[in-house]
């Protein structure tokens, strides 16, 4: 996997942070820099170290499936990218329910830090059948979703709620299109 697809791929696996920032920013009163910066270094470690331990699970099982390479990428990319496109629209079409009453809590932060951070786990597998220079592609994905997030939180502060859905939508374009290029060069080139 080169650079170029590797700085793709973080801008995907960024926008379900990005889309989480949004709505901190936008639902909770108390919700300043300082919670906008945790928000960020705490999204950005998952994201992170997430595809590390998708890696070495997924390297333990190489000689296994690396005739299958392309197939895995294809379907966790692929899978990954119509959910968050799937919820995209659902949070288009239902904007009242995304906010929380609840008060931003750090817990609530590990939380949401976890299940933002679940698809780069299935990427990190992905990384390791493509051979994929894990350092590499980590530290754009921490940097990308650190800066994707701390701004999501200023624009949540700052616009309405439409911009949430989108940014899901868009990240999984982005990661089913890539998944797609990762088949379709293995298959036929």
């Amino acid at each position: 996997m080169g650079i170029i697809t590797i700085i793709f791929l973080a801008f995907g696996v960024a926008m379900d942070a990005f889309a989480v920032s949004i709505t901190n920013g936008l639902c909770y009163e108390k919700f300043r820099r300082k919670e906008a910066f945790m928000t960020a270094i705490t999204f950005g470690l998952f994201q992170a170290g997430m595809p590390v331990i998708g890696y070495f699970f997924g390297s333990a099982f190489y000689e296994t499936i690396a005739f299958l390479d392309h197939w895995i990428a294809l379907f966790l990319l692929g899978a990954i990218g119509a959910n968050m496109i799937v919820e995209g629209i659902k949070t288009y079409r239902n904007p009242e329910e995304n906010c929380n009453t609840e008060i931003f809590s750090f817990k609530l932060l590990l939380t949401q830090g976890v299940a933002t951070s679940i698809d780069a786990l299935a990427i990190g597998i992905s990384f390791a059948v493509m051979r994929t220079n894990l350092i590499l592609a980590i530290i754009c994905i921490g940097i990308i979703t650190f800066c994707f997030s701390l701004f999501g939180t200023f624009l949540g502060k700052k616009f309405d709620r439409f911009l949430k859905e989108k940014a899901e939508i868009f990240g999984g374009c982005i990661l089913t299109l890539i998944g797609l290029r990762i088949f379709i060069e293995h298959m036929f080139f």
